[in-house]
């Protein structure tokens, strides 16, 4: 059984840590191309694999269905040992609908398409599919869809290979704010949906601030009025009323699956860049990023008109990372990164994602032509302490994870602080005489008086919560799994602690600089367990 439980994915009664990585968009359309690179992906440390499957190939001809590549994808990934997360490219995918099949883009009439408006004030057809022309193109989607949870119930059930499925890529649409053919533009012009407007009534305290900046709480008497007449002319209302059309859809082709087989289903999100304008910022008007697609001042509509998804997730690339974690951890639900920056930048930043938020993974994309070790190096660590991080999640120990980028001299220097319910923490970068390291970490508390840390570059001293207490150092141990079990590599102490003022969790590299005493060490196993105590604090 494959579940999320308490912002979790449990397969088979135990929690599960994706160590995740998406491949390029057309690489899991061969099976013979992917052949050779399933053992490379689990030899980097990997045990999920997020991988599309897309219409126009699973249904080439309307109603004739070819499984044949997903199916041999399927078995040579469970032969590797990996897991799948497959990514649904149907109707759309980045705002657009390059994946329908040719029997879907070559009938408009049947298939309506998008209107949108040029900068000199014409409208011009797309080559996107209209939500809002009728429900062929929703039916035909859905169909679709459930005809691939079947097929994957029916051989994969037992194994629980794919564990998860996204269902639909980047939704909302770009060029302009809001569709505008005429079955769309009448739709506008009617009365707001009186479900949307009961919902923001009844949950505007709850509603994410972003919706709130835009918006004021609709009043009783806007029963009956259009969308500009509730909501005001803007480009917001515009992507209000297409979010809550495409939450609508996404739900239904997602609600088809779940019908044939239950397992997590969720979207993700092309994020975007408040103030800046481009592609490559994210954008920051609608239409420059998908308007409608679940960012973060629509993502209550898409929680309330999009039940069936377990979550909605964030891509996040340039994006202020800490910022859209807590975003899409609105209201408790789970956080999962289907796409990130797969450098060393987008790896420290996994750390934070899985110690502070819970994360069921934060997955690089292009690991398929990625040629350096940057994510077997930080999955190979996430691998070893996976049993203290289930243990954690179980027993619900609190812990906190950070990391910090390379160091500049002129920036305000690098200090966390952090609350456990014993002691306060302030991680810092690890102390060198030259100049120091990146670093990355998580920290668990336990038990009240103990902690673990996992990570590089960072040192961590303690103070009591209780201000009548002083808090020290009673013991750190460098631990490492040998046949799962936990053992002592190394008692630190002296130079290695500071004699005893803080936990040191050194770099990988060691700048010296100019002092001519090697107090320091590279880091080791990069796993630490460290003893606190209380005292009575005396102040003479």
């Amino acid at each position: 059984m494959i579940e999320i439980r308490n912002r979790l994915l449990y397969i088979n009664n135990s929690p599960f840590v994706v160590r995740g990585g998406e491949l390029q968009n057309s690489s899991m359309s061969s099976a013979a191309h992917m052949r050779p690179i399933w053992k490379s992906l689990s030899d980097s440390n990997l045990n999920t694999v997020l991988g599309a499957v897309t219409w126009e190939q699973i249904e080439p001809e309307e109603g004739n269905f070819d499984f044949k590549e997903l199916d041999a994808c399927i078995r040579d990934a469970r032969a590797a040992g990996l897991k799948l997360v497959l990514l649904w490219f149907g109707a759309f995918k980045n705002g657009m609908s390059s994946y329908a099949p040719s029997w879907v883009k070559s009938n408009p009439h049947r298939f309506p398409r998008v209107v949108v408006k040029r900068p000199d004030g014409k409208l011009r057809f797309t080559e996107v599919l209209s939500i809002l022309s009728g429900d062929e193109t929703k039916d035909a989607d859905s169909i679709a869809f459930a005809k691939l949870m079947s097929h994957i119930r029916r051989i994969d059930e037992k194994h629980c290979t794919v564990i998860m499925v996204q269902c639909e890529n980047e939704v909302g649409l770009l060029s302009d704010s809001i569709d505008r053919s005429s079955m769309a533009e009448e739709q506008f012009q009617s009365a707001v949906p009186e479900d949307l407007l009961n919902f923001l009534r009844e949950d505007w305290n709850s509603l994410h601030p972003l919706f709130k900046e835009k918006f004021s709480k609709p009043s009783v008497t806007s029963n009956g009025g259009n969308w500009e007449q509730v909501f005001g002319e803007s480009p917001f209302t515009n992507e209000l009323f297409m979010a809550y059309h495409y939450a609508k859809y996404v739900d239904h082709v997602a609600l088809s699956g779940r019908k044939e087989y239950n397992i997590p289903i969720y979207t993700n999100v092309w994020q975007n860049q408040y103030g800046k304008q481009g592609a490559a910022a994210g954008g920051g008007k609608p239409g420059e990023y998908p308007s409608g697609g679940a960012i973060g001042g629509v993502l209550d509509i898409w929680m309330r008109f999009a039940p069936t998804l377990d979550f909605i997730s964030p891509d996040i690339y340039v994006n202020d990372y800490d910022e859209r974690c807590q975003w899409y951890s609105h209201k408790n639900q789970p956080l999962f990164i289907p796409e990130q920056r797969r450098d060393e930048y987008g790896a420290r930043r996994m750390w934070r994602a899985i110690g502070e938020y819970k994360a069921i993974g934060a997955c690089p994309f292009g690991i398929d032509s990625l040629e350096y070790d940057t994510w077997k190096k930080h999955y190979k660590l996430l691998k070893e302490v996976e049993p203290l991080l289930i243990d954690a999640y179980k027993n619900d120990h609190p812990m906190t994870g950070f990391f910090f980028d390379e160091f500049n001299s002129k920036a305000p220097a690098d200090v966390i602080h952090h609350n456990f319910p014993k002691y306060r923490v302030t991680i810092e970068r690890s102390r060198v005489f030259g100049v120091p390291d990146v670093g990355y970490g998580i920290i668990i508390n336990y038990s009240p008086d103990s902690f673990v840390l996992v990570g590089t570059g960072f040192q961590v001293t303690l103070t009591a919560a209780d201000n009548q207490l002083q808090a020290g150092i009673a013991k750190v141990q460098e631990i490492y799994f040998e046949n799962e079990n936990l053992r002592t590599l190394r008692w630190m102490n002296g130079d290695e602690t500071q004699s005893g003022a803080c936990i040191m969790m050194p770099s990988e590299k060691i700048d010296y600089g100019d002092f001519p005493v090697a107090i320091s060490i590279p880091a080791g196993s990069k796993m630490a367990i460290a003893h606190a105590y209380t005292i009575p604090s005396y102040e003479g």
